[in-house]
């Protein structure tokens, strides 16, 4: 009994325990601000590029090539009466060209797409931003590819029959399926990606020509 009472009474190891404990609830506080952090950036970023995709795609080249062709019934100067409303996704992963699907005619234009994602200068690349490379939505979320992005044209009657660009559609930009990837926690607890809700903008329909370059 007095040796059972003296190994109650022994303090020995009682500090190292205690900090194993608290050094567990600390760091795992510590990471998850970071990851919390981490997350409310790639948030923002993804944002911010969604909606410099859709000011691009306002006034760029529509990736619906058929767009700026359409004809509507009616006299010169009249209502916009046809209805259109299409979807285009961007080339996936595994490289399969980009299409577009909806209640009219298809046309898919890669090269359009492209300049929403890499920027208005052109190419096939994310560049740095210069004199003569406006910013893509890659500019501000580097992950983007044309896979993540989507775009829906839609009449809304605006417009009107004879105009020389063609109707005025309302250009709906969504970007979807960007992963999360934890940095800390990931390593730390074993969390996988998650996949961030989808970030949509939209926007009334302007030149829709590739001679329009908005500003930053």
């Amino acid at each position: 009994m007095r040796t059972f009472a003296r190994l109650i009474r022994d303090q020995a190891g009682t500090t190292m325990i205690e900090f194993s404990i608290v050094m567990v609830l600390f760091f795992l506080l510590t990471f998850g601000l970071v990851e919390f952090g981490y997350m409310l950036f790639q948030w923002n970023s993804v944002s911010k590029a969604a909606q410099r995709g859709a000011r691009l795609a306002a006034v760029s080249d529509p990736v619906w090539t058929p767009l700026t062709t359409l004809t509507s019934t009616g006299t010169a100067g009249a209502a916009w009466e046809t209805a259109y409303n299409v979807t285009c996704q961007g080339t996936n992963a595994t490289g399969s060209t980009g299409q577009c699907s909806g209640t009219s005619s298809t046309g898919y234009a890669a090269a359009a797409m492209q300049r929403l994602v890499f920027g208005p200068g052109g190419g096939t690349t994310c560049s740095a931003t210069s004199a003569t490379h406006a910013a893509g939505m890659c500019n501000f979320f580097g992950a983007i590819k044309p896979e993540n992005v989507q775009i829906n044209y839609r009449s809304t009657g605006l417009g009107f029959v004879g105009r020389p660009g063609g109707p005025v559609p309302t250009v709906a930009l969504t970007v979807t399926g960007i992963p999360f990837q934890f940095i800390a926690l990931g390593a730390l607890l074993g969390f996988g990606d998650i996949t961030m809700p989808d970030f949509t903008v939209t926007m009334t329909g302007e030149d829709l020509s590739a001679a329009a370059v908005p500003a930053l």
